[in-house]
């Protein structure tokens, strides 16, 4: 394989006048790259700056000039200057526990490994720059004089919205963009971006390239809001702060990239999954709230309904088998998965979860992320899975017959099995595994309980108000008469909506012997669900949520809008 070295040898040979035994000589006679790099500049062969071209080329480390980068007195407090100027390195930002720095050496390795573990971060992020300008900045920064800050301290204001000093031009380079993306408006905006969705209580915040403008808009309790509307010629600044903040590769518009980020809000952690997706007017990126403390503990604390939490509770007393957890994306699946988890979890168990992706990082557990580019998908881990003695496995879906295969004859062999399945129904997930080819007598032996959910909008409790209900809908509905249901008025607690918050309806179908006998039979859905309508408590998703109606927790509106 090609070193380094090399490339530049070659880099020189095709771009500048300079004779080959004179740069393969350097070559031979250099004991390090730095030693290498520093004799080509004294020669006059090859500029520093073209060296770290190839070097931002070759890494993908993107290359910035600190002349047209505002350094910030604060940036000093990020590492003391007796590290810095021994690594000879300049602090850019920090975001968590990710240090930005710049260097002039990349290929240190070992140095930049010690820096990290002396200065206590989890990660040093590089960009490239010269070594006089670092040393330049390096005086400046730990000098007695104090630098403009990079933002004032004052409260965001209409103003910065607009973001009206910024002049981002469609042809700026890629060193331009990571400039523009430190300017303080840039790092004001996408502040409040991220505390407007916090505080608005949102689940994804999505970052809009259109042909106009910049468009960010809030998902709140499953429903997408417009927020604001940013001008066209920031777009580019923007996009790039937040690709920085998520260690995305900046240099890459033309695939799907992933990354997280951490912040502080209100003394809690928040977790941020951004998901970055190229588009014809940009890249669009969705920023997705984890938010830990908002994890139930329990399915007591999920708010299900009495009934479907009792066959719930007495399901995870079983022993062995499989729990699966059903229902479109945005259901509340993975929610529901982590809660049980979290009730589960304790020194006497050995937890491992499989998923695409990790969402949230739980103490006490072992989490494994899925990298099908190497091979490492559902069923190969589940296989791995296997051989490290667990007690419960949380598989993040079942999407085909090979993993449903292993985690069927995993769960008859003594292990507690949890994931989840795209079907429209509980009853559904028994057909479904069948059509995957897995043998009806496997089903019927390893399953304690399919359930199935969604999220409804829950009503806002300081404006919901009472009216007749429509007798015919009812009675054109299967659902029993009632007088009088609520429905949403609005008001600013609500944002206007006349809803606050979410709710989840369950469905459970709790296996017994009969019902394993039906499945051996292969029994209709309708008639398994007949008799577990009769003898096993079942509710339909439907049901449950016109009882939360009665209750006045939510409308018949938003039950026949999620569950149909």
């Amino acid at each position: 394989m090609e070193s380094l070295k090399e490339r530049i040898v070659r880099y020189i040979i095709a771009h500048k006048k300079a004779k080959e035994d004179l740069v393969r000589e350097i070559d031979r006679g250099s004991v390090s790259f730095r030693e290498f790099k520093e004799k080509l500049i004294k020669n006059n062969i090859i500029s520093e700056e073209d060296i770290l071209i190839v070097l931002s080329r070759e890494y993908k480390i993107p290359y910035m000039d600190l002349d047209k980068y505002r350094i910030s007195n604060e940036n000093k407090n990020f590492l003391s200057k007796e590290l810095s100027f021994r690594y000879r390195v300049l602090p850019i930002s920090k975001i968590g526990d990710v240090l930005t720095v710049a260097t002039a050496n990349p290929l240190d390795v070992i140095t930049l490994d010690d820096l990290r573990i002396t200065a206590g971060f989890k990660k040093i992020d590089l960009v490239l720059s010269k070594e006089e300008k670092i040393t330049k900045y390096l005086n400046s920064l730990y000098s007695e004089t104090t630098i403009a800050p990079l933002v004032e301290e004052n409260d965001i204001n209409d103003d910065d919205v607009a973001i009206k000093d910024i002049s981002l031009k469609d042809d700026q380079g890629l060193e331009g963009m990571i400039s523009e993306s430190k300017l303080p408006p840039v790092v004001r905006v996408v502040d409040l971006m991220i505390y407007e969705g916090l505080k608005r209580r949102a689940s994804d915040i999505h970052i809009e390239p259109t042909q106009k403008d910049l468009s960010v808009r809030y998902r709140i309790d499953g429903v997408l809001h417009h927020g604001f509307s940013l001008p066209k010629k920031n777009q580019g600044g923007i996009l790039a702060r937040l690709k920085i903040m998520s260690s995305l590769n900046i240099t890459e518009f033309r695939v799907p990239q992933d990354g997280r980020f951490k912040i502080k809000f209100e003394n809690r952690e928040i977790d941020f999954r951004v998901s970055s997706l190229p588009g014809n007017f940009g890249e669009k990126i969705v920023l997705r709230i984890l938010d830990k403390e908002s994890l139930a503990m329990g399915i007591k604390n999920l708010g299900f309904s009495p009934v479907p939490q009792k066959l719930f509770e007495e399901s995870l007393e079983a022993p062995f088998g499989i729990i699966l957890v059903t229902g479109p994306t945005g259901s509340g699946k993975s929610t529901t998965l982590y809660s049980i988890i979290n009730q589960l979890n304790n020194a006497e168990k050995n937890i491992v979860t499989i998923e695409d992706p990790v969402e949230y990082q739980i103490e006490g557990i072992t989490q494994i992320q899925v990298k099908p580019e190497i091979g490492l998908n559902f069923s190969s881990s589940l296989r791995s899975v296997l051989r490290q003695s667990p007690d419960i496995i949380m598989v993040g879906e079942i999407r085909d017959a090979e993993t449903a295969d292993i985690a069927i004859k995993a769960s008859l062999t003594g292990e507690f099995i949890f994931s989840t399945l795209h079907t429209n129904n509980s009853v559904g997930a028994i057909t479904r595994l069948v059509d995957m080819g897995i043998e009806p007598f496997l089903v019927a032996s390893s399953m304690i309980a399919t359930t199935a959910q969604r999220l409804a909008r829950r009503l806002c409790t300081k404006c919901k108000i009472k009216e007749k209900t429509d007798q015919k809908l009812l009675e054109r509905l299967n659902l029993e008469p009632v007088e009088e249901l609520y429905r949403p008025a609005g008001c600013s607690f609500c944002n206007r909506t006349g809803y606050r918050g979410r709710i989840a309806l369950l469905e459970i179908l709790s296996f017994d012997d009969t019902i394993r006998t039906m499945i051996l039979k292969k029994n209709s859905e309708d008639e398994i669900t007949d008799y577990a309508r009769k003898k096993r408590s079942f509710l339909s998703l439907k049901e449950d949520g016109f009882k939360k109606c009665i209750e006045g927790i939510t409308t018949l509106e938003e039950v026949l809008r999620v569950a149909g």
